[in-house]
């Protein structure tokens, strides 16, 4: 079965998913299996979204106009793909920069492996560009302070960081100045954001 997912960013009704309904209705969705969100991207709470996807059973695909319709952002969108493949379910982008993923075909499957490689080496640069910064303000004697304090860049680490199986908890601790219960307060096992950890990096 073909499911459709839209989404527009403003909920004022000054942008319609017109557009979006009528090409997903070209490609063979359904109008019953349609799912709509007014909502900015990088917001969790989309409850269309997330009605979506448990609704999606295996053999389905998914089809989405653009692809910044799907993820709040590249690692969200590659986490979600995967989740969707592990489950047997395919996804289909229109047009834009992604429509060559179809993650139904061998083609669209490379492309899309692309995508993943381009997170990880997104998550990469993050992780050394914190490291590197803390290594300069340690060089500079800036290690006073309040000595358990979760720090925006603390957090984008310790996201990439978790995000591997070979991190030592410990060994991230240490060189992050923090406790294992600042850490997990801010970040779960698997790298993703929890409660605090949010509000944090939504005060920048």
């Amino acid at each position: 079965m073909l499911v459709g997912y839209m989404r527009v960013s403003k909920a004022d009704g000054s942008q319609s998913t017109d557009l979006q309904s009528d090409a997903l209705l070209v490609a063979g969705v359904e109008s019953d299996q349609l799912y709509e969100d007014q909502a900015s991207g990088k917001k969790d709470d989309r409850p269309q979204l997330a009605a979506c996807l448990k609704a999606l059973r295996e053999g389905d695909t998914l089809l989405v106009w653009k692809l910044d319709r799907l993820g709040r952002d590249l690692r969200h969108l590659v986490n979600t793909v995967h989740d969707l493949t592990d489950r047997g379910i395919g996804l289909k982008v229109l047009t834009g920069e992604g429509a060559a993923i179809d993650t139904t075909t061998a083609s669209g499957k490379l492309v899309f492996g692309i995508f993943a490689a381009l997170a990880e080496f997104e998550r990469a640069l993050i992780s050394e560009r914190t490291v590197a910064g803390l290594a300069a303000a340690r060089a500079r004697g800036r290690t006073g302070g309040r000595p358990f304090k979760m720090t925006p860049a603390k957090i984008r680490l310790a996201m990439a960081a978790m995000g591997q199986k070979e991190t030592k908890v410990g060994a991230l601790c240490v060189e992050l100045g923090i406790t294992r219960q600042t850490l997990y307060r801010h970040v779960s096992p698997t790298g993703e954001l929890r409660p605090d950890g949010q509000r944090l990096l939504s005060k920048k």
